[in-house]
């Protein structure tokens, strides 16, 4: 078995070398990246969908050592779902494409269908294949694996997800939208409602004696426990788990689950006690900040979190948070599907500054106070307004870039940009034109300004690279970051950032930022850490690995 310490390499060690910089982690290493749909496989350990890494991992409840078994490099892009029918066979809901595979118990894929939008929530029961859809006004079908055309059992899902055979012999599922969970006989018939108000319903799963357990997605962790041999009376238990995701039951009735937001699995009691079997933690990292009081930051794609040594906390679930700045009090963020949102930590208000954008990322505070956002997607910085009105207005900056990804202003006011395919940082000027800073980058993309000196993070040689903006002399302060895939593994094409009308999946993105004591910031999304890098006490000794 290959046990992996973290999802990055197989020692665990941050080996980042710097004869400038010491740097520790702010928070552990998250051994997955992400977790979703799990489930037992045959030989008893718990298989694991890891959406945002486009790969599934074995994981061993007894010792919570990690194997991948579906590689990131492999066929499968998205996988949110699986499942196990009668044969061994896995059988995977590969979300973003709309996709079906089955790969079998000696490791070979195939295709069982791409006639589904938007593939979530999957089971077997027995040689059976069903499926359903997570999108507004989605089916849930009947699949064949050896060939035949889809058979519709319902349509009208408002979002479905995580679904499975109840003792009854009906399938039942949830409808996340309407906070509703649902039952429909296998061969088809008229659906009927089992449960109304449920806590935002996510994923509907049966233990070994038969009992309904509703998991909610939201932030307090809940499990909505539902009687059915009785008169349909419900129990409430909180867990603290932020952002359930799904839950298997393994022989002895022991819950294991999983999350969306912070990734792990976790063993659930019945009474809400939970016991870590893999440990949670960032998904990302994406965009980093810090606020004037020193408390960091990140933007981590579901959530707005907050590294610390023990355990990564959530103020708030975000629907995909990626770039991220401090402002005074204040935090503003970029989602890449559109949105760019300011956010007060004290009183929870989200206010909306703009929507409908092409891809954002990078955010900056302007000297004046305005916001500058990169624009990745049409090549342009912009300026988003007030947004008093819901509405907001965008003041165009500069345009006819080619992938400008973060942006960042020195001392005097002057704004940088990196573009990531280009490899070069550019600097912005008054009349929107731009001038080189610096050039023959590898994917540059989060960008800091310390005094004089511009750093920017080269995700492709996975370095930190500087130039002096009075001198124009540059200089490599940081080497093997542990930033984008794992060493060796070459991303397959990136799926598509919009799934039919849902979010589809997000390019990642490794923030800088700098801190007001002089350290820096940066987002070691390999390994999903934060990391602080603090300039060594005298410059110039050899570079030594950081342990």
């Amino acid at each position: 078995m290959s046990t992996r310490p973290n999802r990055y390499d197989e020692s665990g060690d941050l080996r980042t070398t710097s004869a400038r910089w010491q740097m520790r982690r702010l928070n552990p290493p998250n051994p997955l990246w992400g977790s979703n749909g799990v489930a037992f496989g045959p030989d008893g350990r718990l298989y694991v969908a890891q959406f945002l890494a486009g790969q599934i991992s074995a994981v061993d409840p007894a010792t919570g050592d990690v194997e991948v078994v579906v590689p990131m490099d492999g066929p499968v892009q998205s996988p949110d779902d699986l499942a196990f029918g009668a044969d061994g066979s896995m059988y995977i809901a590969d979300l973003v494409p709309g996709r079906v595979w089955r790969r079998s118990p000696a490791g070979e894929y195939r295709l069982v269908s791409d006639d589904v939008t938007n593939p979530n929530g999957i089971t077997c029961v027995g040689d059976r294949l069903f499926v359903n859809e997570m999108k507004p006004d989605g089916r849930l079908m009947e699949l064949f694996p050896d060939g035949g055309d889809p058979v519709v059992l319902t349509e009208g899902l408002a979002l479905g997800n995580a679904m499975q055979l109840g003792p009854d012999g009906h399938l039942y599922y949830p409808h996340m939208i309407t906070g509703q969970v649902w039952r429909i006989p296998p061969d088809g018939g008229t659906p009927e409602v089992v449960a109304e108000n449920v806590h935002e319903p996510v994923a509907v799963r049966f233990d070994r004696g038969g009992v309904l357990h509703v998991l909610s997605r939201g932030v307090e962790g809940i499990v909505t426990r539902v009687d059915l041999h009785g008169g349909g009376s419900r129990t409430l238990v909180t867990s603290g788990l932020t952002g359930l995701d799904n839950a298997a039951f393994d022989a002895e009735n022991r819950m294991f689950v999983s999350s969306y937001a912070s990734g792990g699995v976790t063993e659930m009691h019945p009474d809400g006690r939970t016991r870590e079997i893999v440990r949670r933690g960032l998904d990302g990292p994406y965009g980093v900040t810090v606020d004037l009081g020193g408390t960091v930051y990140a933007a981590d794609h579901y959530r707005l979190a907050s590294p610390a040594p023990e355990e990564v906390t959530t103020p708030l679930l975000l629907p995909f948070a990626h770039g991220i700045t401090a402002d005074g009090e204040l935090l503003h963020y970029t989602s890449q599907f559109g949105m760019v949102q300011t956010y007060d930590p004290k009183s929870g208000a989200l206010r909306e500054r703009a929507r409908g954008l092409n891809r954002p990322i990078g955010i900056a505070v302007a000297p004046d106070g305005g916001l500058v956002v990169a624009e990745t997607g049409v090549g342009r910085i912009v300026a988003p307004g007030d947004g008093e009105d819901g509405e907001g207005t965008v003041t165009v900056l500069a345009e006819g870039l080619d992938q400008p990804t973060d942006v960042a202003f020195d001392a005097q006011g002057r704004l940088y940009v990196s573009e990531e395919r280009l490899g070069t940082v550019l600097r912005i000027e008054a009349d929107g034109g731009t001038g080189v800073v610096m050039d023959g980058l590898g994917a540059p993309q989060g960008l800091a300004v310390l005094g004089d000196d511009l750093f920017v993070v080269e995700t492709g040689p996975r370095r930190l690279s500087v130039v002096s903006l009075t001198t124009g002399a540059r200089r490599i302060d940081a080497e093997d970051l542990p930033v984008g895939p794992p060493p060796g593994v070459v991303p397959r094409t990136e799926p598509a950032l919009f799934a039919d009308v849902m979010p589809g999946m997000a390019r990642r993105f490794a923030g800088l930022a700098a801190a007001p004591d002089g350290t820096l910031l940066l987002s070691a999304n390999g390994e999903g850490t934060v990391l602080r890098l603090t300039p060594r006490a005298g410059e110039g000794t050899a570079a030594q690995p950081v342990r």
